[in-house]
């Protein structure tokens, strides 16, 4: 390899180095990506670094040349320790969790290593010695081992505010013996509903219900329940934490959260950010891209030939699985509701047998359905032709909902989600909630309720509100991105 001109020679050495590892899901791959080529765009060399598993999904979705990079932005990867696969499927989430706590950190330290290693050997003067690092919070173990090795080090929360509140506060649900359940019947019995007003900074009337979902175990040594309790007690040996929201939306966490953590950021809505122009549109980044399964275009086309806010969008999301008898009521609560749909339907969406839907079901919605298996969500939720989003809840598809000013209906699956569901309708106002024993009865109501109903029409004006503040925020010169140069100047370059 030549050697760069000696004035690029002195840039390329003075550029930062970040190295950013996502947790290997999804919803986390996704901000992390975003965040990334901001921070390219910003002069930072960039290596991001996938599980060996998503990095081989990610070339099978876009492409054998999707990770070559560009010039000061690399992909690399580590294992995650569990056995090889070739699924094209989220992993069993507490078996992911337990075995990049057991082998993750080593992994990682050989890789800042390795790309020290070749930083020094390289006479081209390209490459650059890692200078910081951007941790998924929920890879604690990374954020531990950064500090150990001297580096400067953010941890990105791509969660919502409101499901960190109650996360962090799980070991006092567990001092206060709140949890573990006593039983499996406190599941069924309406114990759920009981008040929990222990968590400052959320509303006094939040349910148990409403707290992220691992708090729903009779097992005193629940694996995710306790991984929380460690990714919450290891974000404050972070620099700073980075929040992808915007301030209008949480702002009345904010204060509660500061109590808690190192200095805070909000650098949202990332996805927002990266299309309004913060990124250059011709920049060798701009176009990368997160997906996991292969995007369909197909949607946005059959979209064009519809009216506007006709349509209910319907995904699930990355990870929810459902029973065959909940899909058929899904299925049949929006083919009675009357309303054209598309529907984003996994091959790993159901349990067991697949994603069957009966011919009397195709029959039924003839001309005013289209079902895909992945699609470009954020573009789709732009559509003027969506009017309602049936979701799963999950912070990514919270915030390009309510960016695209769309309401939501919402069946909450884990995590945060409940908490997400529970903010929607009761704090933002722009979503309501399904029942969680799914009826076809309950699909149809309130998606025309949504549709057309009073109750649709005020979280159609609340999230038109929210949506401004969004655009405002993520604009070039918008308070996001002021953020984000604060936390260069303050943090990562420090």
């Amino acid at each position: 390899m030549g050697s760069l001109p000696p004035a690029d020679q002195e840039a390329a050495r003075r550029r930062p180095h970040a190295v950013m590892i996502p947790y290997p899901a999804q919803g986390h791959v996704t901000p992390m990506l975003k965040l990334a080529v901001l921070l390219h765009a910003r002069g930072f060399h960039v290596t991001f670094v996938n599980t060996e598993f998503n990095h081989r999904r990610l070339l099978r979705a876009r492409g054998a040349r999707a990770l070559d990079g560009a010039a000061g932005f690399r992909f690399a990867a580590v294992a995650d320790g569990l056995p090889p696969s070739d699924a094209d499927a989220t992993q069993d989430v507490p078996a992911l969790c337990a075995s990049l706590q057991a082998t993750c950190a080593p992994r990682f330290r050989a890789l800042v290593a390795k790309l020290d290693e070749e930083a020094d050997a390289d006479a081209s003067g390209a490459a650059r010695r890692v200078t910081c690092v951007v941790a998924d919070s929920t890879m604690p173990f990374v954020i531990r081992a950064a500090r150990d090795l001297g580096l400067r080090c953010a941890t990105l929360w791509t969660a919502s505010a409101c499901g960190f509140m109650g996360y962090y506060h799980y070991k006092l649900l567990f001092d206060h013996a709140i949890f573990p359940l006593k039983s499996e019947e406190e599941l069924r019995n309406g114990h759920l509903e009981t008040t929990v007003d222990l968590v400052p900074g959320v509303p006094k009337d939040l349910r148990l219900r409403d707290l992220p979902s691992f708090v729903r175990s009779t097992a005193r040594d629940d694996v995710m329940f306790h991984y929380f309790i460690d990714v919450t007690a290891t974000m404050p040996a972070a620099s700073a934490v980075i929040l992808n929201t915007f301030d209008e939306l949480d702002a009345p966490l904010m204060g509660a959260m500061a109590a808690l953590l190192p200095p805070i950021y909000t650098v949202g809505p990332l996805h927002l950010a990266v299309q309004n122009g913060a990124v250059p549109a011709d920049s060798p980044v701009a176009g990368l891209g997160s997906n996991l399964w292969k995007e369909q275009e197909e949607p946005l086309r059959w979209l064009d030939g519809r009216p506007p806010r006709s349509v209910v969008y319907v995904n699930f999301g990355s990870i929810t699985v459902m029973s065959g008898e909940h899909l058929l009521e899904f299925a049949w609560g929006l083919a009675n509701s009357g309303y054209a749909f598309l529907w984003n339907v996994r091959p790993d969406l159901v349990q067991g047998d697949g994603a069957a839907l009966p011919p009397e079901f195709a029959a039924a919605t003839a001309g005013r359905s289209m079902l895909s298996t992945w699609c470009p969500q954020a573009k789709v939720l732009e559509h003027a032709a969506v009017g309602v989003f049936l979701t799963h809840s999950g912070w990514n598809s919270t915030l390009e909902s309510i960016c695209a000013g769309v309401p939501m209906v919402c069946w909450p699956f884990f995590a945060e989600q409940q908490t997400n569901c529970r903010y929607k309708r009761t704090e933002w106002g722009v979503g309501t909630e399904i029942p969680e024993d799914v009826r076809r009865g309950d699909v149809e109501a309130l998606i025309r309720e949504a549709m057309e109903g009073e109750k649709g029409r005020e979280m159609r004006r609340r999230v038109a509100g929210l949506r401004e503040s969004a655009v405002a925020a993520a604009r070039p010169d918008g308070r996001a991105m002021r953020n984000l140069d604060k936390l260069i100047d303050e943090v990562l370059l420090a």
